[in-house]
């Protein structure tokens, strides 16, 4: 069974850091394109980061220079590391799963075919 869990999210000031991790199960996700998505509270599911199966890697433009995405295949596990963030970056943050395609290097949501439950990032002072 296809299963994404994500943590690491919390409450941090302005300019501060964080790491996102994604937990695999069910499947080897170097095999498959993850991407990281953000919903904030009244707006729509936002791109924030890709990384395909072939190691290509983007980043929406709000973003990036201040995230950086990485995989240990040996762990399974797809992270983002998120630095100078700022109020603008508060949201749930997903990651999630696409089997084949090319929704995820595009940054669109639609497409993604499995989705962790998000864990919340909040950036206040």
């Amino acid at each position: 069974q296809v299963q994404l869990v994500e943590s690491g999210g919390g409450l941090v000031q302005p300019g501060g850091s964080l790491r996102l991790s994604c937990a695999a199960s069910g499947f080897s996700l170097d095999s498959y394109n993850i991407g990281w998505f953000r919903q904030a509270p009244g707006k729509e599911r936002e791109g924030v980061s890709c990384i395909s199966s072939s190691h290509g890697i983007v980043y929406g433009d709000s973003v990036k220079g201040r995230f950086t995405i990485s995989r240990d295949n040996a762990k399974n596990t797809v992270y983002l590391q998120m630095n100078s963030l700022e109020p603008e970056d508060t949201a749930v943050y997903y990651c999630a799963m696409e089997a084949y395609g090319s929704s995820c290097i595009f940054l669109r949501h639609n497409g993604m075919d499995y989705w962790g439950k998000g864990t919340l990032v909040t950036v206040s002072s």
